[in-house]
């Protein structure tokens, strides 16, 4: 087949618009008010917001463009566009939807969680007991991550639901996920903005924010905000995922430059804003029950699911507020959930072209579903998080790591910014080749080995030794995996 008549039979948007409610979708979803706050709260407020700006800046702008461009230049998913600027790249790709795949599978079990409290919204169920709720009711947790302690059956069921809702998204490639996006972009950024009013508007509201906005510059002299800042800035922009590879595939002609902009500024000020409701109701609370916001900001991945709730427990119409908050979480997850599917499914159309999309996603989501077994059992959230930390922390930098390698020293990064000026307004220069070669690959590492550094001193979270060659992984299975394919005979 000639390369002009398989241009023409791949998938295509259908309008420009659509492209950009996808890709602005994909990244505004769970981390922009699920993610983002926790690392805030535990990362001392305000003083996560300055190295979250300045690493949006530095480098995940710069490495938007350049997926845009990639995806768009090439035409292929990940793997095929890595392959194509060298057949022994080709496990670039594979280790970027093989980490997208592994994040895919528990951020679906936060999506678990959140369908059954959309359901237990409407009685406010957590009363005054929000954290004896999620831990006893919700999960059923076991004392530690040595104690698997059988199935949780609801959450096994809601992920059963949450997967064949993904599934039904994507089923028919870019005109479901182009239907779908529509609803899902919009609707929530309406129902944080409700949520914020509401938040500003209570009593007490003021401490939160000042918490929220007020840096303390002590806290930027650690490597782990910094190190929180890159991982939150890769998993909230889809970017190392292949996600933004595929999706800029899809496209005949954009304008790369100003498109990574509009959607990597969309996404930060909702991330900013969804900030502003969550905190502003933390101050509520912290007044109401005369703590400080710090302690209740610190409860990590749970704030969500613990102090949040709770804080709309003590409000006049709670199960109002309740429900606006996790159609809001819900309506969030959903693009980002099948947004990493598509990741995978257009990486294995591009390589099996007379296998149909249905059938590859139908079978990408099964195989999610099974993998995630491991988090609806009762030591589920152990692994959530062990899972969380080395993919994150190690498996999105390192593949950022090895796309700026690939295209600034093989490709060429001038090469790439001239094609990414041909059809450009706004012109990019060579401040993006600066970027791309040196900046982002030299400051990743940096922050990668003196996250290392911490992580072999000392276990993370305590976690036993077993649970941690498990998290390592997370992180060498996909290299390995990359390494065998990019030296696999092609025809195969």
């Amino acid at each position: 087949m000639s390369k002009r008549k398989r241009k023409i039979l791949r998938e295509r948007w259908s309008s420009h618009w659509i492209f950009l409610f996808a890709a602005i979708g994909s990244a505004v979803g769970l981390g922009n008010i699920w993610r983002f706050p926790y690392l805030a709260g535990k990362y001392g407020g305000g003083a996560f917001l300055v190295p979250y700006l300045i690493i949006l800046f530095l480098l995940g702008i710069p490495i938007l463009i350049m997926e845009y461009a990639l995806g768009q230049r090439m035409q292929r998913g990940a793997v095929g566009v890595f392959g194509k600027i060298d057949k022994r790249l080709r496990g670039i790709g594979v280790n970027a939807v093989f980490v997208s795949f592994i994040i895919c599978v528990y951020y679906a079990v936060v999506m678990a969680w959140t369908l059954i409290y959309f359901f237990h919204s409407f009685k406010v169920s957590w009363g005054n007991a929000p954290k004896e709720f999620f831990f006893t009711k919700v999960l059923e947790m076991s004392s530690n991550i040595r104690f698997l302690d059988g199935i949780n059956w609801t959450i096994f069921a809601a992920l059963i639901a949450v997967w064949v809702i993904i599934y039904f998204c994507i089923w028919k490639g870019t005109k479901s996920v182009g239907r779908v996006v529509l609803v899902t972009m919009p609707l929530p950024i309406l129902l944080i903005l409700i949520l914020v009013i509401r938040g500003i508007t209570l009593p007490g509201s003021l401490e939160g924010i000042l918490f929220y906005i007020i840096p303390n510059f002590r806290a930027l002299l650690d490597v782990q905000v910094w190190n929180a800042a890159i991982s939150q800035i890769f998993f909230t922009l889809s970017i190392a995922f292949g996600i933004m590879i595929a999706y800029a595939s899809f496209n005949d002609k954009i304008n790369i430059k100003k498109d990574a902009w509009i959607t990597a500024i969309t996404n930060s000020v909702i991330s900013i804003v969804a900030g502003f409701a969550v905190f502003s109701t933390l101050g509520f609370m912290a007044a109401k029950q005369s703590v400080p916001v710090a302690e209740l900001a610190a409860e990590g991945p749970s704030l969500a699911f613990i102090a949040y709730p709770q804080a709309l427990s003590l409000m006049p119409y709670a199960g109002l507020f309740s429900l606006i908050f996790f159609v809001t979480l819900l309506s969030l997850a959903i693009d980002s959930a099948f947004s990493f599917v598509e990741a995978v499914s257009t990486v294995f159309s591009d390589a099996f072209k007379r296998i149909s999309k249905k059938w590859i996603s139908l079978v990408i989501c099964i195989g999610g579903f099974l993998c995630g077994i491991i988090f609806t059992s009762r030591a589920g959230m152990y692994f959530l998080d062990l899972f969380d930390h080395f993919a994150t922390n190690y498996g999105l930098v390192l593949v950022g790591i090895f796309e700026c390698l690939a295209v600034g020293w093989v490709y060429g990064a001038p090469k790439l910014r001239r094609y990414i000026n041909r059809d450009s307004d706004w012109k990019l220069g060579k401040w993006w080749d600066f970027s791309i070669k040196y900046l982002c690959p030299i400051v990743l590492i940096y922050l990668i080995i003196a996250q290392l550094v911490i992580d072999l001193t000392k276990n993370y979270g305590d976690y036993p030794n077993w649970a941690m060659l498990i998290g390592w992984g997370v992180v060498l299975v996909p290299i390995l995996v990359g390494v065998i394919i990019s030296f696999w005979p092609s025809k195969r």
